[in-house]
């Protein structure tokens, strides 16, 4: 009997993922029927959803072995009461390299100094600041999940000094791994760029607030590719315009898209980029749901199964 699939992620990504998620079930060897509809909620084996989705109430799909979100953050779904079913959040392959990537494009600008070279052809020969090497440059990554940790990895190979930062005590090779509230407050001591990739959860909430913010040196970097909600708007800004922070490029925002009318788009210490850090991308995304379904079909343990009391 085919597998019946319930894409309820929307209507705007329907055209993305049809094609890419029946090819990578076939090549799963799964027998599966994908549609964007489901007349029978009860006949549904496995919910394909994304935040803004078709489905408020997941009642009705009380058969369904599975809810299998797009996106990595399920801060969005994880608290529906009618959502009874096990939940798995995404964890793309393609996705965290796109993360590493802009992560170690932004410490590394900021380690470089490359915005006075960059932004300032104006006829001066600015030679007179030489950057330390990366072995010198203390940068400091808050959650250590699978993005966190990937793109902790990948600054420590390219040998700067390397701290993490998470709830839960983590050991990564060549990376110092902090946890707790008195390694919090070390961590952010030692983060002369700093780079938050923590989930968005009650205990994350304006983790950065102004008593934090000034643990962080004098002059220090933030690069937030992680949620808007881990950062205080008006205390960052309020260090930003005193010069403790000397720049934030932000990927993600409380609003989006961020409105024309906030401060940080004409404040010259701060970087926005439109949410761009780390696309789901369809056709790695589907093989990854392809996967959970066989595991589902099989009795054997999802993968990225949500833990709903600690929210991710």
């Amino acid at each position: 009997m085919s597998i019946n699939i319930f894409f309820a992620a929307g209507p705007a990504l329907w055209p993305d993922y049809r094609e890419p998620l029946a090819r990578a079930c076939r090549e799963a060897g799964l027998d599966v029927t994908v549609s964007d509809s489901a007349p029978d909620p009860s006949a549904v084996d496995y919910i394909v959803f994304a935040p803004g989705g078709v489905i408020e109430d997941f009642g009705p799909y009380a058969n369904a072995k599975a809810v299998l979100n797009l996106w990595a953050g399920v801060e969005k779904i994880a608290p529906n009461p009618t959502l009874t079913q096990p939940l798995c959040r995404m964890v793309d392959p393609a996705m965290t390299e796109g993360m590493v990537e802009y992560v170690t494009g932004h410490v590394m600008r900021h380690h470089l100094g490359m915005d006075a070279h960059i932004l300032g052809q104006d006829g001066i020969w600015r030679n007179d600041v030489m950057p330390p090497i990366a072995r010198e440059r203390r940068v400091t990554v808050l959650g250590l999940g699978e993005l966190g940790a990937a793109a902790a990895r990948m600054l420590a190979a390219l040998r700067f000094q390397v701290s993490g930062w998470s709830r839960t005590q983590k050991d990564i090779p060549d990376v110092d791994c902090l946890s707790g509230e008195a390694g919090l407050a070390e961590a952010l001591r030692r983060a002369e760029i700093l780079v938050t990739l923590l989930p968005n959860t009650k205990a994350t909430e304006n983790i950065l607030d102004a008593e934090r913010l000034a643990l962080m040196p004098e002059g220090a970097f933030i690069v937030n590719p992680g949620r808007g909600s881990l950062i205080d708007d008006e205390a960052l800004l309020a260090a930003l315009d005193a010069g403790r922070i000397a720049h934030a490029t932000l990927d993600v925002f409380r609003e989006e898209p961020l409105p024309p009318a906030h401060h940080y788009w004409a404040h010259p210490r701060v970087t926005v980029t439109p949410h761009i850090a780390a696309e789901t991308r369809p056709a790695s995304a589907s093989r990854v749901v392809a996967e959970n379904i066989r595991r589902g079909e099989a009795r054997e343990p999802f993968l990225h199964l949500v833990d709903r009391t600690q929210g991710y």
